[in-house]
């Protein structure tokens, strides 16, 4: 049995094949919708989703699939004290499949030990986000027609960013891949991804402080939020949380085929001016992200159509 713990799970073979299973679905819909039907997926989501619960949800209906599960951790039994491995096992018993998100680091992972079926890490604190990193994917292979021989700029919080972690470890893999890194000291790409994605592979990188600075040489800019909920100190996030606000202004060097993505929700990073900017994708990203997750689950339950 298989879980998505962490992006680098899947090998490249098995990244192209969930991304062109994902190509399938999109355009052969009818095909798939009752792939799934007499499976169920548990979402267990210990703190607020939109996008992410509602897409597997959704992923998974529109497989002819059902859904069960909690949105907090205050509507779960761990209220009472019980453990991620103990729940994760009980659900196991009643789901197929278990979509879990947790704000601490590591415990989709723990889930994973105890479950007697397939997990899947749907965000666990500051560390991975693998199927954010798999709509990423799909989105820039579908609106840029590569991943590989790319410039990709991050920008806004890339200390916290789980999105930005799991991304940067995936794109590594391809050829002829380099980053820009565009945010302020305190928010910088940690050390470990730095010295271990790449350093230790010779993948090109600078790091920036301005948009600007770097613009006209992206192919893809993705931009993130300062993150309210990572802060220990408040003081901090006021500080930092309207550092980078990309507006059409600041599009003016861009490359005209350059793509914009954000993983959502945004708060002020992008100016509403942008929405209807050709360049921005961040939109059909998220329906990327469900027609992604039907691969996924498709592909760890062992279904075909």
């Amino acid at each position: 049995m298989k879980h998505l713990i962490d992006i680098t799970d899947l090998s490249l073979n098995e990244l192209d094949d969930l991304l062109k299973l994902a190509e399938d679905i999109i355009r052969n819909r009818n095909k798939y919708s009752e792939v799934c039907k007499g499976k169920k997926l548990a979402t267990l989501f210990y703190e607020p989703s939109t996008r992410t619960r509602l897409s597997f949800e959704a992923a998974m209906m529109e497989l002819g699939g059902n859904v069960l599960g909690f949105s907090s951790a205050s509507s779960s039994s761990v209220s009472k004290g019980e453990s991620v491995a103990d729940t994760a096992l009980v659900v196991s018993k009643y789901a197929d499949i278990i979509a879990m998100r947790h704000p601490k680091e590591g415990a989709p992972y723990v889930a994973s030990l105890y479950s007697e079926v397939p997990v899947i890490n749907a965000g666990d604190g500051g560390h991975n986000h693998p199927t954010q990193t798999l709509t990423d994917l799909l989105t820039i292979r579908e609106t840029k027609g590569r991943l590989d021989n790319l410039t990709v700029g991050f920008c806004g919080d890339l200390k916290f960013g789980r999105t930005v972690h799991s991304l940067i470890k995936s794109l590594a893999r391809y050829e002829n891949i380099s980053f820009v890194l565009i945010s302020p000291p305190e928010l910088v790409v940690p050390d470990y991804i730095k010295d271990e994605v790449l350093k230790k592979s010779d993948i090109p990188f600078r790091e920036v402080l301005n948009i600007e600075d770097a613009i006209a040489d992206l192919d893809i800019l993705y931009m993130t939020r300062v993150q309210k909920e990572r802060f220990f100190n408040e003081a901090d996030y006021i500080r930092l949380k309207d550092t980078y606000i990309l507006t059409l202004d600041k599009l003016a060097n861009a490359k005209p085929d350059m793509k914009i993505l954000h993983p959502l929700p945004r708060v002020n990073e992008i100016a509403q001016e942008v929405d209807s900017d050709p360049r921005a994708v961040y939109f059909d990203q998220v329906e990327y992200g469900k027609f992604v997750r039907e691969a996924l689950i498709m592909t760890l339950l062992g279904l075909s159509a």
